[in-house]
Order: C-alpha cells, then sequence, then structure tokens
C-alpha cells in the first residue's frame, strides 16, 4: 500500500496543471480578491478546490487507468484494484487539505467556527467525491471525464451561490441549490467560517448526497 501511495503521489505532484487549479488558483483568487470579496469568500476558495478535485481530477485519473487495463492488470496480482481507489481518494483529500490549509494561512485567519468548520469539510468534501466516482465509472475514457465533470461541476458552482449571490438567484433555482449537495456544503462552510453553527438541513442534505452517491458509485464502478 505504501508503495502505490508513493508512486501515485509522484505521479500527481508531476501534473502541474491539477495542482495549478487545485491549489495555486483558490490562493491567488483569495490573496487578490478576499477582502474586497466578504468574509465568507475563503470558504468558497476551499469550495472551488474540493470540486476541482472531485470532478475533474480524481474521474480524469481512474477513468484512465481503467480505459488502459491498468485496473484490469492490478486485478491478478496482489496489488488489488481497490487499494488504488483508496489511494486515490486518500491523495486527493490530502490535496484538499493542504490547499484549505494553505487558505487559512495567507488569508483572514482561521474559521471562527473550528470545530464545526472541519465537520462540514469532510463531510461534504466525501459526498463531492463520492459523486466524482460516479462520473469516474461512466466516463468512458480519461479524456472525457474532465469534460463530463466539468458539466457537472460548472452547473453546481452557479447553483450554489459561487457565480451570483444566492439572494439574486431566481426562486428555483435557489430550490435547486439547496438540494444539490454543492449549495449546502458552500452555505455551511461560509457560516462555520463567519463562526455560526451549520445548519441541520445543510447536515443532512451532505450525508444523504455521501449515502445516495457512494452506493451508487459502488454500483456502477468497473475496474474494466
Amino acid at each position: 500500500m505504501s508503495k502505490i501511495l508513493l508512486v501515485e503521489a509522484r505521479l500527481h505532484l508531476r501534473d502541474g496543471a491539477s495542482l495549478l487549479f487545485t491549489i495555486a488558483l483558490p490562493l491567488m483568487l483569495l490573496v487578490f480578491l478576499g477582502r474586497a470579496a466578504g468574509p465568507a469568500f475563503p470558504a468558497l476558495m476551499v469550495m472551488l478546490s474540493v470540486l476541482t478535485l472531485s470532478f475533474t481530477v480524481l474521474p480524469t485519473v481512474l477513468a484512465t487507468y481503467r480505459h488502459q487495463g491498468v485496473l484490469r492488470r492490478m486485478s491478478t496480482t496482489p496489488v488489488s484494484p481497490l487499494r488504488v481507489l483508496a489511494v486515490q481518494l486518500l491523495i486527493n483529500l490530502v490535496v484538499a487539505v493542504v490547499s484549505t490549509g494553505l487558505l487559512m494561512a495567507f488569508g483572514p485567519g482561521l474559521p471562527r467556527n473550528l470545530p464545526g468548520f472541519l465537520l462540514v469539510f469532510v463531510l461534504g468534501t466525501a459526498a463531492l467525491m463520492a459523486m466524482g466516482l460516479v462520473i469516474a465509472a461512466l466516463a468512458p475514457n480519461g479524456k472525457a471525464a474532465p469534460t463530463i465533470g466539468s458539466a457537472v461541476m460548472f452547473p453546481l458552482m452557479f447553483v450554489s451561490g459561487m457565480w451570483v449571490p444566492r439572494e439574486y438567484l431566481p426562486e428555483v433555482v435557489r430550490v435547486i441549490g439547496d438540494y444539490s449537495v454543492a449549495g449546502p456544503f458552500a452555505r455551511a462552510l461560509g457560516d462555520t467560517w463567519v463562526g455560526q453553527a451549520p445548519h441541520l438541513p445543510h447536515l443532512l442534505v451532505l450525508a444523504v448526497g455521501l449515502v445516495v452517491s457512494g452506493a451508487l458509485a459502488v454500483r456502477v464502478f468497473r475496474w474494466e
């Protein structure tokens, strides 16, 4: 397991594009726009990093491995494909944590409700990565995976209020956002960042999203 983790980590570090969009871009946006964008803006940058990892980076790697037969070949060795899946989830989680840590270090400081923020971060990240696993299962190859992922990610960014403040969105869009996983994730991150407690309905949507997406990913995921 440790050898697989080391190899996959090195491959991830060589992917400059993914590091740019998951770590550097949110940090640069925070540094240049943070003060003008409001106190909860760092939370939106955390979400941007998690969304990018969940809907482009993770699905692309796994879909590529499946299309190239890597997972099938591993199934005939003591190194099971399940370990590769676990390693990819762990690496992307570590990247999300590193990105969040840098946003805290170079931003206005720690979330005012740190325990609540950590709860929301773990639950929301798990739910979004489970959705990413579904995309990885449905994508025919590694080239199609980021296209499919982006087609899901950008509407989620819109309905969650990342592009336009939620109060300016039409009522139907706000309702969709309330049940989109991304919407409650964004609002709960923002609430805890400014010191509020996460609202129970937001946590419930994240939990349901994790269970449903996780179950669907297990059902449809293909090793070859």
